[in-house]
């Protein structure tokens, strides 16, 4: 069994902002597998279903980013998933906008999403995908830049970004999350 967590939040007023960019991606999976995220529960929106003969959870928190722990810890405890087969999708600030870069265990990098949940798991030793977002030009604000939407000139780059990371992730299924980060985290 893998579970799969992308980070955002929820309603309407977020959804095309940067820090939603971890639901992007479970939406992609969503649509490459046949899979709807349409059931609640662990405080998220949830899909389940097969790829390659694996289960997979695909877990969207609603909780809103800064308390994201307060989803996964039991939707973890409840699957009695192994750290190992965890892997959380997020944005990241210190990457230029469409950079991905797979890890299998950091710290939260001062995300607050990622603070969360190595709180209420009690580790930091789980698979992360990010995906770059780059930072704010001119002085803005960290918190005003993450809830923006993404310029006209970053779209294109930003979704071939949720692609690969899907692609990766899918590699990560149904082979291996080391030969996913060779191929990966080279491009």
């Amino acid at each position: 069994m893998k579970i799969i967590v992308g980070l955002g939040n929820p309603g309407a007023k977020y959804a095309l902002t940067r820090h939603n960019i971890g639901f992007w991606v479970m939406d992609e999976l969503s649509r490459m597998w046949g899979i709807p995220i349409q059931k609640e529960k662990w405080k998220a929106e949830v899909g389940e279903g097969m790829v390659g003969g694996e289960k997979v959870i695909l877990l969207k928190p609603l909780t809103y980013m800064n308390l994201s722990g307060e989803s996964v810890r039991p939707a973890v405890d409840w699957l009695k998933a192994d750290m190992e087969d965890l892997c959380v999708v997020y944005d990241d600030l210190d990457l230029p906008p469409g950079k991905i870069r797979l890890r299998f265990k950091g710290s939260s990098g001062g995300h607050n999403g990622m603070k969360s949940i190595i709180q209420h798991l009690g580790t930091e030793e789980f698979k992360r995908i990010k995906i770059g977002i780059g930072r704010p030009d001119g002085g803005m604000p960290v918190p005003d830049y993450v809830l923006s939407p993404f310029r006209k000139e970053e779209e294109e780059v930003i979704a071939e970004a949720v692609r690969r990371a899907a692609e990766a992730i899918e590699r990560w299924v149904k082979s291996d999350f080391r030969e996913a980060m060779n191929v990966y985290n080279s491009r």
